[in-house]
């Protein structure tokens, strides 16, 4: 990383990173739910969970856009020194960093299941639901624009690709990195 070169993460692979362990452990969590009757039953359980699944994918999904279009359009190209960051260094960093979120969220999850059964679960999977749309909706706007947007990864520790600490975006072209537009593994 000589001569004054960054660390760079990519933008869409952070947001994307949470999407499968939320999913997974929301299913996990909706299972072990349908199994325990709960305080309402679990009719009424499955249908507020199927809500809270919509309810949440979409809140999620649409949860601060206007911040990343602002940091896009007034990205900066990225320096010819800045290291590029692998998209599995990237996945494994913020799920270790994120890990007892994930544990503590599932463990809430399954608990309100003896209130309301399979709703939690249905809400933490559709939490991954939505970080998956809004990779998705990034890596459109990456191939629209014909560039990938990154970010320092100093910036970004906190796995908040947008965060406080966050002062802007660089981009490159689509070619660059081990991650295609919207975080995917590349083909």
């Amino acid at each position: 990383m000589g001569r004054g070169g960054q660390s760079l993460a990519r933008v869409a692979v952070i947001v994307r990173a949470g999407a499968v362990p939320l999913w997974w452990l929301g299913v996990l969590a909706t299972g072990i739910g349908i199994l325990l009757p709960g305080l309402t039953g679990r009719r009424i359980g499955v249908y507020a969970g199927a809500a809270l699944f919509v309810v949440c994918a979409a809140a999620v999904a649409v949860a601060g856009r206007r911040r990343y279009t602002g940091w896009a359009e007034r990205a900066e190209r990225a320096g010819r020194y800045d290291h590029l960051q692998d998209r599995g260094v990237t996945t494994r960093n913020w799920r270790r960093a994120h890990l007892w979120w994930l544990l503590g969220g599932f463990a809430v999850a399954v608990a309100s299941s003896l209130a309301l059964p399979a709703a939690g679960g249905a809400a933490l999977a559709g939490a991954g639901a939505g970080l998956w749309l809004k990779a998705a909706w990034l890596g459109r706007r990456e191939r629209r624009e014909g560039q990938l947007l990154w970010v320092r990864t100093d910036w970004a520790g906190s796995g908040r690709p947008v965060g406080k600490r966050v002062k802007g975006f660089r981009t490159t072209g689509v070619a660059a990195g081990d991650a295609g537009p919207g975080g995917g593994r590349r083909r």
